[in-house]
């Protein structure tokens, strides 16, 4: 079988710019090169390039998503998707390569769009039954009852923007005069913020994947944040533990990687997701999915695949054969 010309793009408009890049080097780093030609395309303000092992920018081609490498013309294959926030993981680009037809490897554009909307996501998964904490949305420019919001959800409580990754913006309030500047700091992230009761109990993350035709779950990752939740600092600057397997019950590891099944079927995923729950009194409560979760060294996912024994050559073949075959 000839090799398959497959561009993996990274970076996007969004803070999470800088780490969207460390998980598209892992993915170009791990890619098999027996079975792939392996090209990193940068989406960036200024342009999107496919940029070379020398450092040189080539220009993308908007109009069908192919680039000049200087001894070719190539139209890639698939498109392994590593964008964190806009507009990779919410639904800008997905839609981009369906109108090309392009395969992708995360979620197609309508699911992309409704998991990256926090307060939307939450709303049709409650539908099914799925747990979740209490939460109060506010929009930018409507009036805010400080008051109302603390008797709904008690404190502590968390302010999230609806619409944001790596917990940009998001504090934990203990205390009422802590709610006004933490919903300032969360609007600076977007337009739509979300508030919700603060979950007491172990946090968990769930990765889920597809191989050929059946939904897996990858090992239960327990959180353990030095700081006062998972904030950045915990996530990729050390300040936290990120346990593989958790140390929860077998019982519980069981609960938590079928709600973790259930909720990437219900939403209608692909590629490999990673779902974020609290386990209060062993019960799962979601908290969000990421349908491009990260992959640089410091992630979830690369552990979880690691603890399964399998390499990331193995898993993100996994992927992209997926990805090939459904579309």
């Amino acid at each position: 079988m000839p090799k398959k010309h497959i561009a993996v793009v990274m970076g996007g408009y969004s803070s999470e710019y800088e780490i969207s890049l460390q998980s598209g080097a892992i993915v170009c780093e791990f890619l098999n090169k027996d079975k792939y030609y392996v090209y990193a395309v940068h989406i960036k303000t200024e342009g999107w390039f496919y940029t070379s092992e020398n450092g040189k920018q080539h220009p993308i081609n908007k109009s069908d998503f192919s680039f000049d490498t200087g001894d070719q013309i190539v139209r890639p294959d698939a498109v392994f998707n590593t964008v964190h926030g806009t507009p990779g993981e919410d639904g800008y680009l997905q839609a981009y390569f369906e109108l090309l037809g392009i395969p992708q490897t995360s979620a197609g554009y309508y699911q992309a769009a409704l998991s990256f909307n926090k307060r939307d996501c939450l709303s049709v998964l409650k539908n099914f039954g799925i747990k979740c904490a209490k939460s109060h949305y506010i929009n930018k420019g409507t009036s805010v009852d400080i008051n109302e919001i603390i008797k709904t959800l008690g404190l502590p409580c968390f302010v999230k923007p609806n619409r944001a990754g790596s917990s940009f913006g998001i504090s934990k309030v203990h205390r009422q005069e802590e709610l006004l500047p933490a919903i300032e700091k969360a609007f600076d992230e977007d337009n739509e913020i979300l508030i919700e009761t603060a979950l007491i109990g172990v946090e968990v993350s769930v990765g889920v994947y597809t191989q050929q035709g059946t939904v897996m779950a990858l090992p239960a990752t327990e959180i353990v944040s030095e700081n006062d939740f998972f904030d950045y600092e915990a996530k990729y600057l050390g300040k936290s533990q990120e346990i593989t397997p958790a140390r929860i019950s077998e019982e519980a590891t069981h609960r938590v990687q079928e709600e973790a099944i259930k909720i990437y079927q219900l939403l209608n995923m692909k590629g490999v997701c990673r779902s974020d729950f609290i386990l209060q009194n062993e019960v799962p409560y979601f908290i969000e999915i990421n349908t491009n979760p990260g992959l640089s060294k410091e992630s979830i996912v690369p552990k979880q695949v690691r603890e399964t024994g399998m390499s990331l050559t193995e898993f993100f073949d996994i992927i992209v054969e997926h990805t090939l075959t459904k579309n």
